[in-house]
């Protein structure tokens, strides 16, 4: 029997309308409704939602205030994303702007109604996150002085302030982020993960910016070329900071073991192509060590599975032919820098190698590679030299920093329009020495196997007259007019482009590049130890043969000038003992301030017991030309009188001294020739050249203050440079070249210096304040900044090896045939050796028969080493090294 079910066709309740409105909810939320409890909580909740995204107010203040709603509302929804009911609301922003207002209006009915401010979504995101992005200002600060945290992070850690930020500012949330901002620093916020990312990010920016105008100045200054830092871009970091770590002094490291990956194969018959492509043909650039660890792998296989006599013509060629490489390009400073970082290197890889060490002090080598080091290193210090000796006279001598200060300074021989007419001729003669005073004395020329400086145009002026007006064309309202005359303007305006801030930047920019190739610290200072004996040798000449510079007021002036000198010295991080070098200047420059005011016999004596770098001389010949201004004091006779006794007294001392040191020196000669003879050998010295004699106790001292440059708990200020002998006439000896010392330890050899000097480069080149009153002079006690750097100038890449075999492209392309190579050989015919016998390989040092002890390319001597016999059995005196 079938039984008929009566079907119930009325249509379930809508619980999700797309537009819902307050009279539907309220038919919905009666009791006749139907609707069981949780299908009105179903419906509210969507309702909520559907307000809070369209911003419908009078929805949802209906369904937060209606007495039928308010038991089925849940303040604490969320949709499938997790947002609650604020992060809804939010969400709308920006899509209708005209309804911004309704929609902020929700949010804060939302908050007054209890809703959780803290509520994150699925991914963290609390409301103040998603306002940060989209709401204006003001619903932010509303949210925050609600109780939303400013410090509220994300699954991924990112403040609201990140997400506003990242990498790049949104845009058009600039007060929003400063609204943030502020209220996490008034907590005491310093600067978030992404915060201090994007300052680090700006910082290496602003950091390679700098970076490439100090290059830029460097190159403008010095003609650096482009290649030159090839590397750069990969080494910011490095060129500015001195965070890098030192590498370690592992004793591994500098003896590999002796087998063929720690060596360079090679035959004496490859020397013309292998040196071709080490050294002729090397690609030059800053830090760039691959020349020197080819020719330390191929010294070791000479070495090591070879003979004596390979490792000698490996080492005698390739001294010759790099010293031919940078004589040729002599006014390249990048090719003498490069030259020098790398035979630094090689001797730092060479003598801190215990299997090769022995053998090749036995052959001399390493005396021949310090050979090679002074040569580029006198290269450099005469390139400097002539740089300097172009601005020397512009810089220091003429340029008055404080001529407003000076003006109206009028002296004795410029009144001389008073004197009767018959005079006037008298008057002509210029205020510049006679073409009789010495001049060579004043920079004497170089030693004959150095570059010889050119000669200062200063010089050529002390012949030639300057070119001014006579006095006696000069009309009587223009000598009149001088009383207000700036004292610049009486000696010579100079030429505006030559002045103390260029040779500061030539300075400045020579050093950077010293530095930023990595020229080893004890170089450097005793480099500029050297430029700056020199440039103070020069400037005591200049003014002491000059009279125009031989007066108060030029003293006062070449003083100021020197004290910026002084300080550039201290702001590189250079030992301050390098300035004692102007201390003959000094002096000079105070007996010229003082002279005219000693009118006692007692304040002469004092005065001369205090000048310890001048000798009676000089102070002679200063007072016998200097220039009086008008009413200037005079010394008494008295005092000339004992002035005139003290020059013949030293006269005859220096006499004595002159006999004493030329005894000495024909008892060297003796001595040496005795033993030259006994020891059947020829030495090394070049005929004609002259060493100076320096005292066993004088280079044991100056050795160990290149040691402390290394001491890390040694104050730079207290060091002191070598000092040049006694000046025993008028002027001092420019041409005398300071002994190069190089560290006892081999391994301080890698040494690099530290960066942190220059890095205001720019700021101070650029600057125009060179008053020495204003300069930042720190006196902070520190040691000399240096980086151990062993590990990297062993690194040696593929492309260096194939670099090297350029000139046999086919040895790294195809295999070696062992087959046919010994099938071919007539004098052994045993079977190629197997791959498990690859331990005892060894080169057969037979194969290529060696005729002599030295190949073709090393039996022509180079122009260095015209008087030096073959290395074996000589003996080598170290340029500046104790017994």
């Amino acid at each position: 029997m079938n039984v008929l079910v009566s079907l119930d066709l009325t249509p379930e309740p809508d619980l999700h309308p797309l537009y819902p409105s307050p009279a539907q909810i309220a038919n919905l939320l009666s009791p006749h409704s139907g609707l069981d409890p949780s299908q009105k909580t179903v419906l509210l909740s969507h309702c909520l939602s559907r307000a809070c995204l369209f911003s419908d107010l009078a929805l949802l203040q209906y369904l937060l205030t209606d007495h039928q709603a308010q038991p089925y509302v849940d303040l604490g929804a969320r949709d499938e994303d997790g947002l609650g009911l604020i992060s809804q609301a939010i969400q709308g922003f920006g899509s209708e702007s005209d309804r911004d207002v309704e929609r902020e209006e929700c949010v804060r009915l939302l908050i007054v109604q209890g809703t959780d401010v803290l509520n994150a979504d699925n991914a963290g995101w609390t409301p103040l996150h998603h306002a940060a992005v989209l709401a204006p200002p003001t619903l932010v600060s509303h949210l925050m002085t609600h109780g939303c945290s400013p410090f509220s992070v994300t699954k991924r850690q990112l403040t609201p302030l990140d997400i506003v930020t990242a990498h790049t500012l949104l845009p058009g949330r600039e007060d929003v982020a400063l609204l943030l901002e502020e209220s996490m620093r008034s907590e005491g916020w310093t600067g978030g993960r992404m915060e201090q990312r994007r300052r680090a990010l700006d910082e290496q920016l602003k950091r390679k910016d700098r970076q490439k105008d100090l290059r830029d100045s460097v190159a403008k200054i010095l003609d650096v070329p482009t290649q030159w830092w090839q590397d750069g871009d990969s080494d910011i970091s490095s060129t500015e900071s001195d965070s890098e770590e030192d590498d370690d002094f592992d004793e591994d490291q500098y003896t590999p073991p002796s087998d063929f990956t720690s060596m360079l194969a090679w035959s004496p018959r490859d020397l013309d192509n292998i040196f071709h492509a080490v050294v002729t043909s090397s690609q030059m650039s800053a830090r760039n060590a691959q020349p020197a660890n080819a020719l330390y792998l191929m010294a070791r296989f000479a070495c090591l599975t070879c003979d004596a006599t390979w490792l000698e013509d490996l080492i005698l060629g390739a001294t010759d032919v790099i010293e031919e490489r940078f004589f040729s390009r002599s006014e390249d400073v990048t090719c003498l820098i490069f030259w020098l970082y790398n035979v630094t290197v090689w001797l730092h890889l060479m003598q801190c190698d215990d299997s090769i060490n022995d053998a090749c002090e036995m052959l001399g080598s390493f005396e021949l590679m310090e050979q090679v080091i002074n040569s580029v290193f006198v290269f450099i210090i005469r390139f400097a030299e002539r740089r300097i000796d172009q601005l020397l006279d512009a810089a220091l001598l003429e340029y008055a920093p404080l001529s407003s200060e000076l003006d109206g300074v009028q002296f004795e021989s410029d009144w001389s329009f008073l004197r009767p007419f018959s005079a006037k001729k008298k008057v002509t003669t210029p205020i510049t020495p006679s073409s009789s005073t010495p001049l060579r004395n004043g920079t004497p020329s170089s030693p004959p196997f150095l570059p010889a400086r050119s000669r200062s145009p200063s010089l050529i002026n002390l012949n030639t007259p300057a070119p001014v007006t006579p006095k006696a064309l000069s009309s009587l309202r223009q000598t009149l007019s001088r009383a207000r005359t700036p004292v610049n303007a009486v000696f010579g305006e100079p030429s505006p482009s030559k002045g103390l801030r260029e040779l500061i930047s030539f300075l400045t920019a020579l050093h950077t590049l010293l530095t930023l190739s990595d020229v080893n610290p004890a170089f450097i200072t005793q480099f500029w130890s050297q430029v700056m004996y020199w440039t103070s040798s020069e400037i005591f000449n200049r003014v002491l043969t000059r009279k125009k510079y031989l007066c108060r007021s030029r003293a006062i002036q070449v003083g100021m000038n020197l004290t910026v000198l002084e300080e550039w010295i201290d702001d590189m991080g250079l030992p301050r003992g390098i300035a004692s070098h102007f201390s003959p200047v000094r002096d000079l420059l105070t007996w010229l301030q003082r002279l005219s005011s000693i009118n006692d016999f007692s304040d002469l004596v004092a005065t001369i017991q205090t000048m310890k770098s001048i000798n009676p001389l000089q102070m002679r010949r200063a007072v016998r030309d200097y220039k009086y201004e008008v009413n200037e004091g005079r010394m008494t006779d008295e005092c000339m009188q004992y002035l005139t006794q003290l020059q013949k007294d030293w006269e005859r001392h220096r006499v004595k001294m002159g006999v004493e040191a030329l005894r000495k020196e024909l008892g060297e000669r003796e001595r040496e020739r005795e033993r030259d003879l006994d020891d059947g050998s020829v030495t090394d010295q070049p005929a004609g050249a002259k060493t100076p004699s320096i005292s066993m106790s004088e280079t044991s001292a100056t050795l160990h203050n290149i040691d402390l440059l290394f001491d890390r708990t040694h104050d730079r200020s207290s060091w002191e440079p070598a000092k040049a002998p006694q000046v025993l006439g008028e002027l001092l000896d420019s041409r005398y070249m300071l002994p190069l010392f190089l560290p006892s330890d081999p391994r301080m050899l890698s040494a690099a210096p530290v960066r942190r000097y220059i890095i205001d480069y720019t700021r101070r080149t650029s600057s125009h304040q060179l008053d020495p009153r204003s300069s930042s002079h720190t006196g902070i006690p520190r040691p000399v900044g240096w980086k151990c750097r062993s590990r990297r100038v062993r690194d040696v890449s593929v492309e260096a090896l194939r670099w090297l075999d350029g000139f046999q492209p086919s040895r790294w392309a195809r295999p070696i045939d062992l087959e046919s190579q010994y099938a071919d050989n007539d004098r052994d015919s045993s079977p190629p050796p197997s791959v498990s016998d690859a331990k005892g390989l060894r080169i057969d040092t037979d194969i290529v028969p060696v005729p002599s002890h030295s190949t073709p390319l090393t039996r022509k001597p180079s122009s260095r080493s015209k008087n030096r016999l073959s290395l074996v059995g000589d003996q080598f005196t170290p340029f500046a090294s104790p017994s």
